[in-house]
């Protein structure tokens, strides 16, 4: 016989039971239903049973907040070792390409690389490594990828205060120069071209009188509007900011407005960057076009040509909606409207020292209809 205490019991009896010989089973099921019922254990009535309460919740464990981690002190050891390593023409490669990511990381990077002896002219050495390969162009991926991380580390040495001047002195720029020269479009040259203007960009962004005197010795601004008229849109911004920042000098502005030359070159490029934009907007290149427009005008012989050569869509609303966000340039364009429209004349300081032709004829020797529309017979020069 078997006795169960609850139905549960007679749910695990059950499944023995159909486990077995299904002769066997079918006749012991009979057996317990002839039982008398006082001979089969009653389940308790519902307020004997004994109650399952689950178990109490546990209060969520408080997340444990992380500890900040310490900033990342850089293992001077490690860095001197990699400096080093610049030296070794087989250890070259690796060194360039790990110190050219940690240099943002490095405080003391610049003085440690300009004083380390070899290191520059290691650096200087893969630049002229280069030279074969851009005329015909030959220059593979991973041949650019290695130049401009030693690039990098000329940036560097570029923007710290303690090297600035001694970059300068020793006319490292002017071994940049022939990738600026390049015209050849393809992403290896590219990727060339913007990181070089990367170092000269990093040497106008200091506002320092020497580098402007600097660089207006050589030949960074026919570089530059080359760029500007040809390059890529990141290219082009760069190339423009240069530019800009040479003109926001005293010194750069007297010297692009000296000769109408100068001055026509510049505002013949700057005219076909505007209506280029106006058919690819870009809010961030034209940022930089404008401000160059507005820095011109404060020339009076550059003013009253650009009166006749300023282009239209400068004038109307063409980049009303480019300029909807930037408050900045468009401050500064309503500037330059307001400039041209005075009569009044500056001080002789500003006046050029070589006087330009009157307005129209500025115009038609810069090649542009009073619309500033470059004329068919001179809109490829």
């Amino acid at each position: 016989f078997f006795f169960f205490s609850s139905s549960s019991s007679c749910s695990s009896a059950s499944a023995s039971l159909k486990a077995m010989d299904p002769y066997q089973y079918d006749s012991r099921m009979q057996m317990m239903q002839q039982m008398p019922p006082h001979m089969v254990q009653q389940p308790p009535p519902p307020h004997m049973q004994p109650q399952h309460h689950p178990p109490p919740q546990q209060p969520p464990p408080q997340q444990q907040q992380q500890p900040q981690q310490p900033p990342q002190v850089f293992d001077k050891d490690k860095i001197y070792q990699l400096v080093h390593d610049l030296t070794s023409p087989e250890q070259r490669e690796q060194a360039l390409h790990l110190l050219s990511k940690r240099r943002d990381s490095v405080p003391d990077l610049a003085p440690i690389l300009w004083h380390s002896f070899g290191t520059m002219a290691a650096l200087l050495q893969e630049i002229v490594a280069i030279y074969p390969l851009l005329s015909p162009p030959a220059l593979s991926a991973h041949a650019s990828n290695r130049v401009c991380n030693a690039l990098a580390l000329l940036q560097c040495v570029a923007s710290h205060q303690e090297t600035r001047g001694l970059f300068l002195v020793a006319d490292i720029p002017l071994f940049l120069y022939p990738f600026l020269n390049t015209n050849c479009k393809n992403r290896p040259f590219e990727y060339l071209r913007l990181t070089s203007l990367g170092v000269i960009g990093a040497l106008v962004k200091t506002d320092e009188s020497e580098v402007i005197t600097f660089l207006l010795s050589t030949e960074i601004i026919p570089l530059c509007l080359r760029i500007m008229e040809t390059g890529s849109e990141l290219s082009k911004t760069v190339a423009t900011f240069i530019v800009q920042k040479i003109l926001l000098d005293d010194m750069g502005l007297q010297h692009i407005c000296q000769t109408f030359e100068r001055f026509s070159h510049v505002a013949l490029i700057l005219g076909k960057m505007v209506h280029g934009l106006a058919k690819i907007p870009s809010s961030r290149l034209l940022k930089h076009v404008v401000r160059c427009y507005l820095r011109l005008s404060d020339n009076q012989r550059a003013r009253e040509v650009l009166r006749q050569v300023l282009p239209d869509p400068l004038r109307d609303n063409t980049f009303a909606n480019c300029l909807k966000d930037d408050a900045t340039t468009q401050r500064w364009l309503n500037q330059l409207m307001t400039n041209l429209q005075e009569q009044g004349a500056l001080p002789p300081t500003a006046v050029s020292a070589a006087p330009m032709p009157t307005a129209s004829a500025a115009a038609a020797a810069m090649g542009v209809n009073n619309s500033g529309v470059p004329s068919s017979s001179n809109s490829n020069s």
